[in-house]
């Protein structure tokens, strides 16, 4: 039995009031038939995350270094045998790189995260398991895969932002690059891809890049996944000869 419409009549005329006026300044959301905004169903959404300016969700490879620049990229890790002797070499030739990293690796190596970070490179989220085939998954699969994996990376780096999302395999659907951009990190492509995880040697590595750099700007190297040895070597040839031919390098723009 409704009650309170006696002497509390003047505070409730005031309160509904104030419904109104919310109601027309369009700043009351009603949840109800007809609509898909109920607290249950909003909680099924994944949060945007505050990260200042809106995140561009399509595919990025420019660099934004002007001029003659390169983006080198290592994927896949980070691997406690191949990621240190990999910044090892990048620290040697002054070069920074975004390292796209597997959810469970940085969880399970966090001082090679916070390494990575403090040497200046950026970060990547490169999902939970590396599945090639998350284009034919579910929204729910690839929300989980990207979104997990992104709270890994960045608790494992004591904080700092994964800036961008790289889909493994480039297994990109409109929906992950604008959940990526919704939660701060740009869709990252790659124009030339080193073919360093298929056992070549080192000559054919080293060949193969620079036979595709004229592809674009974006280099696709990997510190985990396999014996990396020879993408070290090859990191240790290519980049003195990248900046003989007078690139510089820089980051993927955001």
């Amino acid at each position: 039995m409704a009650r309170g419409f006696g002497k509390e009549s003047g505070i409730i005329g005031v309160a509904a009031a104030a419904v109104v006026a919310l109601a027309a300044a369009g700043t009351l959301v009603f949840s109800g038939a007809g609509t898909d905004s109920s607290a249950a169903d909003a909680a099924k959404q994944p949060k945007k995350a505050s990260r200042g300016a809106p995140v561009d969700p399509s595919i990025v490879h420019a660099s934004d270094r002007p001029g003659r620049s390169l983006n080198i990229t290592i994927d896949d890790g980070p691997d406690p045998t191949w990621t240190p002797k990999v910044l090892e070499v990048l620290k040697r030739q002054n070069v920074k790189a975004v390292f796209c990293m597997i959810g469970p690796q940085a969880k399970a190596h966090p001082d090679l995260v916070k390494q990575v970070v403090a040497a200046g490179h950026k970060l990547c989220d490169h999902t939970l398991d590396h599945d090639t085939g998350m284009n034919h998954k579910s929204e729910s699969f690839q929300s989980r895969q990207i979104l997990d994996a992104q709270q890994m990376i960045e608790n494992a780096a004591g904080g700092a932002q994964v800036e961008y999302y790289r889909a493994p395999g480039g297994a990109f659907t409109p929906y992950s690059r604008k959940l990526a951009a919704d939660h701060g990190m740009r869709p990252l492509g790659w124009n030339v891809d080193s073919k360093d995880f298929e056992g070549g040697t080192v000559d054919m590595i080293d060949a193969t890049v620079r036979a595709e750099l004229s592809n674009g700007p974006t280099v696709l190297f990997h510190d985990g996944g396999g014996d990396r040895s020879r993408t070290v070597a090859s990191l240790e040839r290519l980049l003195p000869w990248m900046k003989q031919q007078g690139y510089g390098f820089g980051f993927p723009k955001r």
